[in-house]
Parts: C-alpha cells; sequence; structure tokens
C-alpha cells in the first residue's frame, strides 16, 4: 500500500513549508504550489522542500489527484484557488492546516505554544532546550531556528525519534483550539487579532484542552486566570510566570541578557527584556519536566534565536542592519526598545502586511510612530503588502506618513526596497543601527542582507 497524498497549497508560507516536513517525515508524499513559485520569485525554502521530497506543481489544480487523501490550505487561502476547486471537483478533502499538524500529533506528548507574541521565539526555545537535554523532540515551528538553519535545511522543523512533539500553535484563526497538548505555554495576551475580551476567551478555551500544565505570564492570573479558574473544573495546574513587571536580577547590554531564577544564573545572548521573559518560560517549563535548571541554563547561553527575530543581518562602515517580524504595535515597541539604546541613531523601516491589518491597527500604529518616531533619525515606511484578493484599500502607507510627517515625525514613503535601500545608505553613519521590520512579504528578509552589502560596497568606494 502506497503511502498517502497530501497536497499543500501556498507550499512556500511560514505556516504551511514546516507542515510540508513535518508530513515527510511522517511516511507521506507531499506536493505543493505555491503563487510565488508560478511567478519565478527567487524565495529560499522553495529549493529545499524540493530537496527535502516536496514535488513542487503550479498552482493550476493539477497537484490533485483522485489519489489525494487530502488538500491542506490555510485561512489566507482565497475560496476561488484553483487548487481548491480540483479539490471540490474530485471529492478530495480539503483540511485546514493546523487540523492536519493536530492528526500528526495524535498518539503524542505534545508540548503547544500559543500567545499574542513571542511564540515563535518560544517555540524555538523549548525545542531547542530539549534536544539539547536529551529529549530528542519533533519541533514544529512557524520561524526558523539558526542553530538547525543549513544549506540544505530550513530549520523550523526537527524531526526527532522521542514522542515528545513541540508545536507552534497559532492564534490569530483560533486554529491553536484544534490541539489539546499535555503541556502549553500561553506568552501573553493582548489584542491584536481581537478585541482584548476576545482574545483572553480564546485563550481560556485554549487551557481548557490543557491535560497536565500551563505555563502562563503571571500578570494575567488575576484578572484573567482567577475568574477563569474558578469556573473551569477541568482545569489543568499552573506555572505561573513571575516575569512581570521584571525579571529579578535582569541585567540587558548589547550581548544580551542576563538573570537568575531559584539562585541559577541565566545568560541569553539575544536582545531585549523582552526575549529574557520569552526565556524564563522555555526554563520554566524545562523546569517542570524534571530537567536541572544547571543544564538549561548551559543549553540556553547556545541558543542563537529565531530568524527575522532581532535577526542581525550584519555590520557594515560602522552600520548594524538588524531585521524583525515586528508588524504590529506591541512587536514594533519590543524590538525597537530592545536595540535603540546600545546605538546613536535608529532608521527604521517598516512594511505593512496587509490594508485590513494597518486599517485595524491605525490608531495605536500612529500613537506608537508618534512617541518613538521623534528620537529616530528616519522611519521609511514602505506600501502595503498586497497580492490580491478582496482586501478595501481604507488605510494607505501614504496617508499614515503624512500623519505622522504632520506630527512632527521625520516619516518618509519609500515606493520600493531599491529607493528604501539607496535612502538609508545615504543616510546612515557608524554607530547607527538599520531596524528592517514587517511580516508575510517573502522579499523582507533578503532585505536586511542587500542594506549590508550596499552598506560595505558604498563604504568601499568613499
Amino acid at each position: 500500500m502506497s503511502a498517502p497524498h497530501a497536497h499543500l497549497v501556498g507550499v512556500a508560507g511560514v505556516g504551511m513549508n514546516p507542515l510540508a516536513q513535518a508530513l515527510l517525515a511522517a511516511g507521506w508524499r507531499v506536493s505543493g504550489s505555491d503563487r510565488y513559485l508560478d511567478t519565478g520569485q527567487d524565495i529560499a525554502v522553495i529549493p529545499k522542500l524540493q530537496r527535502a521530497g516536496v514535488r513542487l506543481v503550479p498552482q493550476d489544480g493539477s497537484g490533485v489527484t483522485p489519489d489525494t487523501a487530502a488538500v491542506v490550505a490555510s485561512t489566507a487561502i482565497e475560496a476561488d484557488n484553483a487548487d481548491l476547486a480540483a479539490a471540490a471537483r474530485l471529492g478530495v478533502p480539503v483540511v485546514h492546516r493546523s487540523v492536519m499538524l493536530a492528526r500528526l500529533c495524535e498518539g503524542k506528548e505534545v508540548i503547544a505554544v500559543t500567545g499574542t507574541s513571542g511564540k515563535t521565539t518560544v517555540t524555538g526555545m523549548v525545542g531547542f532546550l530539549l534536544e539539547q537535554l536529551g529529549d530528542d523532540p519533533t519541533v514544529v515551528n512557524g520561524g526558523v531556528v539558526v542553530n538547525w538553519e543549513s544549506d540544505t535545511a530550513i530549520g523550523n522543523v526537527r524531526a526527532g525519534r522521542s514522542n515528545r512533539w513541540v508545536i507552534e500553535a497559532d492564534e490569530s484563526d483560533r486554529s491553536c483550539l484544534n490541539f489539546a497538548p499535555d503541556w502549553a505555554i500561553i506568552t501573553n495576551i493582548s489584542a491584536d487579532h481581537f478585541p482584548l475580551d476576545e482574545t483572553r476567551k480564546l485563550f481560556a478555551d485554549f487551557a481548557a484542552k490543557v491535560k497536565k500544565a500551563l505555563v502562563v505570564p503571571e500578570n494575567e492570573v488575576d484578572e484573567w486566570m482567577g475568574g477563569w479558574m474558578d469556573e473551569c473544573k477541568s482545569a489543568p495546574p499552573l506555572i505561573q510566570s513571575s516575569i512581570h513587571p521584571i525579571i529579578p536580577s535582569l541585567a540587558l547590554s548589547a550581548s544580551g541578557s542576563r538573570f537568575d531564577y531559584k539562585g541559577q544564573a541565566f545568560h541569553l545572548p539575544l536582545l531585549g527584556a523582552h526575549n529574557a521573559e520569552n526565556a524564563l518560560q522555555a526554563i520554566l517549563l524545562g523546569e517542570r519536566l524534571g530537567h536541572p535548571l544547571d543544564r538549561i541554563a548551559g543549553a540556553l547561553t547556545n541558543f542563537r534565536g529565531i530568524r527575522r527575530r532581532l535577526d542581525v543581518a550584519g555590520t557594515a562602515g560602522g552600520v548594524a542592519v538588524i531585521d524583525d517580524y515586528a508588524h504590529n504595535p506591541a512587536k514594533i515597541r519590543a524590538a525597537w526598545e530592545a536595540v535603540a539604546p546600545y546605538y546613536t541613531r535608529v532608521l527604521a523601516a517598516w512594511r505593512p502586511h496587509g490594508f485590513g491589518p494597518l486599517a485595524k491597527m491605525h490608531d495605536d500604529l500612529k500613537a506608537l510612530f508618534t512617541e518613538m518616531g521623534k528620537s529616530c533619525e528616519r522611519l521609511y515606511i514602505l506600501p502595503v503588502y498586497y497580492v490580491g484578493g478582496t482586501a478595501t484599500a481604507s488605510v494607505t502607507s501614504d496617508a499614515l506618513v503624512a500623519e505622522l510627517a504632520a506630527a512632527g515625525v521625520p516619516a518618509e514613503l519609500v515606493p520600493d526596497y531599491d529607493e528604501l535601500i539607496r535612502r538609508v545608505v545615504g543616510r546612515a553613519r557608524p554607530g547607527d543601527v538599520v531596524l528592517s521590520m514587517g511580516a508575510r512579504d517573502p522579499d523582507l528578509p533578503a532585505l536586511a542582507r542587500r542594506i549590508v552589502a550596499e552598506l560595505a560596497s558604498s563604504r568601499r568606494t568613499q
């Protein structure tokens, strides 16, 4: 009997490509289509997926056949997609990405990480620590763990031999509710994709599914978890993260953070207080799983971070270039505050990841950029990332730039990456940091490296 076949729509996406790798590791035959493949865009994950065993096909329905067991799609796929039409015509079931991952998790000891922010980093930290500590877990993450990245491996999936799985569970489309994990971390709770009350209810519903123990920020216990615990008879034991307002003895520097927990000293070689908070949650879970704190501390010093999370692309001519996935106000603030103290000036660049999110976050973005932008050298804002669909352009980048400029922020609209690089190279000077931010656009990861290369080239010719 041949292995089952799954066809993944949008296989290069940050949620879909790790699933493709997990399916391959589980013995499935996997094909995938992607609009970026059809347009010939150079995306690093595509050849790596192909080398891993994914059969790449055009997004025209040809990848779906009568013997296909499932067509897998995410919430982002439009209803008129040709692959979905082919599935309907052939009677092939369409399965949400998270549902398929949940099926792979059946019978496993699952550690799920969710939350409004930080879940990719914490998932990577937990997976890396457990690997280093000998648990040999399978890890399925939305971001690339730098330690696991290579010329052939994407680095967001690790196929282990034990029964322990570590997964990132997305809250943006409520798909975290498709999992009933043994252990879980809720990194934090804030309004992003949903209003705050709705977000709290979502995470309460998720928490009710946890079987053994849950790590949750201490500041959430009284106003959210406290009331939920009173009502929920099946509540798992809580591990409260003592991370607010600050971690005791937290010391931040350009080389990362140092802090103590239960008398054990920890050093995390990543920028930012928020990353120290992320680390403490991973430490708490590792401790609950039975690992000694001194061994956890030793492993943590070797963690090199997540690609596009305060990712230092390089330094040229005394100018540092740092790339981050920050796309909402909380994440932009965290990234900005993490890097600003160690550089003379900040040149920030940000690309909105959709018209809908920009409209929804407009007021908060305007307030944040007005506050932080007045202390930066330049804030460059790119056009909204848009690849078609039904979104309404009710708020645009140029409108936001005009509002910020009127408020005294040195904000500029830049039409494309080439122009952005030209302006950055012309303005940056030794001691500055260039902070590149944004989500979804597959060209963003290459932007920071392009800036480093152009800075180096310009300095050589001066």
